[in-house]
């Protein structure tokens, strides 16, 4: 069935060609010689990882539909996943290309100009190639193991997903074939390279002190190879790796979500194939029964001229001495609202509500808050939800001994997390063990929201204390994402977080909410008539106006919305990072140019989500977990939490007015997913928004008697 033909400029325009949109910004940043040298190779890698996910969840799910099948986007756009899926994979070819290009011819030779070669085994200097012998045999030859591989085998290899692999061909004399064939023929063996501790070995020349070799350690192990063959001669030893899908959806009518999700993960090594990489040096006979062996398809194999999974190029990051190659620190700072010898509890009554703003501002605050949560004998009930935490999180080790103390802690541990569901399960049950009562998940919702309820016996009375962030509880991300989080005890907005928690444990809606907006129980509903009010009350002489902060956005009827609130006037201003399915260019000259939308890729990773509503001189502004797409209105638990303070209203001013104004990070949308780049625009590097942001914390932290004097500020 042929697909009906699509606007010449669709209104909505498919996520996936905006989310490449989106990973070709963060390849043009490991492109800009303005960006210090070692953080253009973490660009690299980040958009290596990105590609990562994006074939292991949307290439994957278009792999599964049928050929000749049709689907719908949106409501009214029909397409063939088939094609759209080859469409796609064309685009990320030439991606791809220009990612190893990138550090082929430039970021590589950038390197060797500043004492860091990466280096092939065979241009190893005597005494490092010495050394690294010894580091083989002392590291890792008795942890490799190659594997024989049979072609004629009923089930392919299981080939770990996203693992570094080498295909080894060996020839042995007749009588002496280790695969027990006794035939004087080519054989071929699969054998994991172990990249746990990292993909570089580092090397300093006893001749050349000042230069740093990093060898991959693929080299290493390839030019070991015949060790492990003895007797038969090694032909080929080249690199691959595979994707697989990685769909771990239970079963909607699952009765155990925690047994279900198991059995699933236990079968995550034999799921389908999406894509193989391969090295461009393989020779086209191995690639050819590497694609036969593991039954991939041609458009499925990617063969790159450099070394596969680039990935590994974060690592640089961490090499000593190099400190110019990096952006200068901005180490988080102290919140002036927490000071280290008052009690969170006392800051938070006495002096809230305020915002913790991360990573511009220290994270420490929250740990603090749980911690003393732990220790406090006044404090009856703790509650929260989790979804990505990290691998050793001091916020479940903080729950774990408030649960060991006699607390009442309820933890709603998001077990389907994508790619954390593993860590989330190992963490879940050792909350259950210390006696904490623990909900792993909803089968047919996830939940999404980020919500922590501390319950507090104070004098005669009980009191309520809430923190609310944009951003998840993982000490790691907060160092690299930027996220708000709102501390309060008020009364009403606890009322609400304690309804939301009884309707993700009981499964019982609330009846209605107090200040609380929740998806998916009013959120759609609220947003679209915030955005219809803006609509109702523009005139020319005072225009309605929104402003949004947001990850993505992709929910269709929602900028349907925003579109006749354009056509009306309304001034629209969205700083969206990545997914952006709004097409301007739909629409009359007139109404686009109402619509502007800025998407800044910069050292952090943009995350928290802002709404601000005019409403005619009386502004209403939301913070909260959820974007504008229909999972997350529709099949998640979502809020977004009202901003009453004048105080905190100026501060979400500040932090919007500089996002859009953003001169130097900050890419305008010009066209149907086409922006603006930042090449050449170091002149304007003091509009840098997540730098003027710190500095703004920074300022705001040395000024004597902040927060008690602290000045409005016009949006």
């Amino acid at each position: 069935m042929a697909a009906p033909a699509q606007d010449r400029h669709p209104p909505i325009l498919l996520r996936d060609d905006s989310w490449l949109s989106f990973n070709a910004r963060v390849l043009e940043e490991a492109m800009d010689p303005a960006v210090p040298l070692l953080e253009r190779a973490k660009f690299l890698s980040i958009f290596g990882s990105n590609l990562d996910e994006f074939f292991m969840v949307r290439i994957a799910g278009l792999a599964r539909h049928a050929p000749d099948a049709v689907a719908r986007f949106g409501g009214r756009y029909y397409f063939s996943p088939f094609e759209l899926r080859q469409k796609l994979i064309r685009r990320i070819r030439a991606l791809t290309a220009r990612q190893y290009a990138s550090w082929e011819r430039d970021l590589k030779p950038a390197l060797a100009a500043h004492g860091i070669r990466i280096v092939r085994w065979d241009e190893l200097p005597e005494d490092c190639a010495a050394e690294a012998s010894a580091l083989f045999e002392r590291e890792y030859r008795s942890v490799l193991t190659p594997v024989a591989i049979d072609p004629d085998a009923e089930e392919p290899p299981l080939v770990p997903a996203l693992a570094l692999e080498l295909l080894i061909r060996v020839q042995c004399p007749a009588g002496e074939d280790l695969f027990g064939g006794g035939q004087d023929e080519v054989r071929t063996a699969f054998m994991q390279v172990p990249t746990r501790s990292g993909r570089f070995l580092r090397f300093e020349p006893e001749d050349k002190p000042d230069e740093i070799l990093l060898l991959p350690l693929e080299e290493l192990v390839g030019a070991k190879a015949a060790g492990f063959f003895p007797g038969c001669a090694v032909l080929e030893c080249a690199a691959f790796r595979v994707t697989r899908d990685r769909d771990l959806t239970p079963d909607e009518d699952t009765g155990d979500l925690l047994s279900e999700m198991q059995a699933i993960l236990r079968k995550r090594g034999k799921r389908t194939i999406v894509r193989l990489e391969t090295s461009a040096a393989m020779s086209a006979e191995a690639r050819a029964f590497l694609m036969r062996t593991l039954g991939v398809a041609s458009d499925e194999q990617f063969a790159v001229r450099g070394p596969v999974d680039l990935t590994c190029l974060m690592e640089l990051r961490g090499l000593p001495g190099h400190a110019d190659l990096l952006d200068p620190p901005l180490p988080p700072l102290p919140s002036p609202h927490c000071p280290a010898d008052r009690s969170m509890f006392d800051c938070i009554r006495d002096g809230g509500p305020f915002f913790l703003h991360v990573p511009y501002e220290s994270f420490d605050p929250v740990i603090r808050l749980l911690s003393e949560a732990a220790d406090d004998p006044d404090v009856i009930a703790v509650k929260q939800t989790l979804y990505r935490v990290g691998q050793d999180p001091p916020v479940v080790h903080a729950l774990i001994r408030a649960a060991q103390a006699g607390k009442q802690v309820t933890v709603f541990f998001e077990i389907m997390a994508r790619f954390d569901e593993e860590n989330n399960i190992r963490l879940s049950r050792e909350l259950a063990d210390a006696g904490a009562h623990v909900v792993y998940g909803v089968p047919k919702i996830k939940v999404h929201a980020k919500m922590l309820l501390i319950v507090r016996r104070e004098g005669n009375e009980v009191r309520r204390y809430l923190h609310l962030p944009t951003g998840n509880y993982n000490c790691s991300t907060v160092k690299q994402y930027t996220d708000i989080g709102l501390f309060t005890c008020d009364d009403a907005l606890a009322d609400d977080v304690s309804a939301l928690f009884h309707a993700i444990t009981g499964l019982a809606a609330p009846a209605a909410w107090n200040k609380l907006v929740a998806a998916p129980y009013n959120m759609r509903e609220r947003i679209l008539a915030l955005i219809d009010r803006e609509a109702a009350h523009s005139t020319p002489e005072r225009p309605g106006g929104i402003t949004l902060k947001l990850n993505a956005l992709q929910d269709p009827e929602v900028i349907e919305h925003l579109y006749d609130a354009a056509r009306r006037g309304v001034r629209i201003d969205m700083v969206v990072r990545g997914i952006c399915a709004l097409n301007p260019a739909s629409l009359p000259p007139e109404a686009a140019a109402n619509i502007r939308v800025v998407s800044i890729v910069d050292r952090f990773l943009e995350h928290s989500r802002i709404y601000r509503f005019a409403n005619g001189g009386a502004p209403e502004y939301f913070i909260g977990s959820a974007d504008l797409m229909p999972r997350n209105l529709s099949r998640r638990v979502e809020i977004l939490v009202p901003v009453e303070s004048p105080a905190l209203q100026d501060e979400l001013d500040v932090i919007l007015f500089t996002s859009l104004h953003d001169r130097r990070k900050g890419r305008r949308l010009l066209g149907e997913n086409r922006y603006s780049h930042t090449a050449g625009t170091v002149q304007h590097e003091s509009e840098r928004a997540q730098v003027s942001l710190y500095n703004y914390y920074k300022k705001r932290l040395e000024r004597p008697g902040f927060p008690q004097d602290a000045p409005a500020t016009e949006y």
